[in-house]
């Protein structure tokens, strides 16, 4: 750990939680209570606070913070040197040229994960608190396809709540891992899940829209995912 942390975070947790290793990857997640949250802990973990974010909510703030911690620690003990992600003008985090990764902060939970660009061409995380069943279904309409839908129909009620999260959570990563890749922007109806295995936590999504030329309609990704203290945390790694 570099700078202590402040009171609003607790202890770094560095327990990978998805099925399959990645190797290279260093992941960090940490819990935050936005309660203890001061804006003076920006200057106390040595972190910078961009006009946007300081102009922003608490609620936000203390997100971004988190994340940056997070994603200091991860490349720290990746590489050595506590570089923080600015900014970049697609409002995603600036990884080194040298390396690629992802931020995600969800509730009370803030994760981020990185990896050598010369092993992985893009990674994905997001992490999504469990919908109920009915709040599922009421968004199901935004998130998912015709054919997730009729997926959808075929589940035992109790388990609807969980697919609409775990389709929602595998298209933010999938958006995370490819967008540096092809620069297109792409919405939750150009994606869909076609595979999903709730034993090993593992799933497989087909692009329903073509991105690039190496990015067709028709590529299939894979994904895993873990269920860690209502959370359900996603990751979608393309291999180099």
């Amino acid at each position: 750990m570099l700078t202590p942390l402040p009171p609003c975070c607790g202890a770094l947790d560095e327990h990978w939680p998805w099925p399959e290793p990645l190797p290279g990857a260093q992941w960090i997640a940490l819990r935050f209570d936005r309660a203890r949250f001061s804006s003076d802990d920006f200057l106390k973990c040595e972190i910078a606070s961009p006009d946007t974010i300081r102009c922003a909510a608490p609620k936000r703030q203390m997100e971004f913070l988190a994340g940056r911690l997070c994603a200091r620690e991860a490349l720290h003990r990746l590489t050595g040197i506590a570089h923080v992600p600015a900014i970049a003008q697609s409002k995603a985090p600036a990884w080194p040229a040298d390396l690629v990764g992802s931020i995600t902060h969800s509730g009370d939970l803030a994760a981020a994960l990185v990896a050598p660009a010369q092993s992985y061409r893009g990674l994905g995380l997001d992490a999504e608190a469990m919908l109920t069943t009915q709040r599922g279904e009421r968004l199901a309409g935004q998130i998912l396809t015709p054919s997730e839908r009729d997926w959808l129909a075929t589940l035992p009620i109790d388990r609807r709540g969980h697919f609409v999260t775990l389709a929602f959570s595998l298209k933010e990563s999938l958006f995370k891992a490819l967008f540096p890749l092809v620069n297109v922007r792409f919405y939750f109806q150009d994606a869909e899940l076609i595979a999903w295995n709730s034993e090993t936590q593992q799933a497989t999504l087909q692009l329903l829209k073509s991105l690039s030329s190496d990015w067709p309609a028709a590529s299939r990704l894979h994904g895993q995912y873990t269920l860690r203290d209502g959370y359900l945390i996603s990751l979608i790694a393309i291999p180099a």
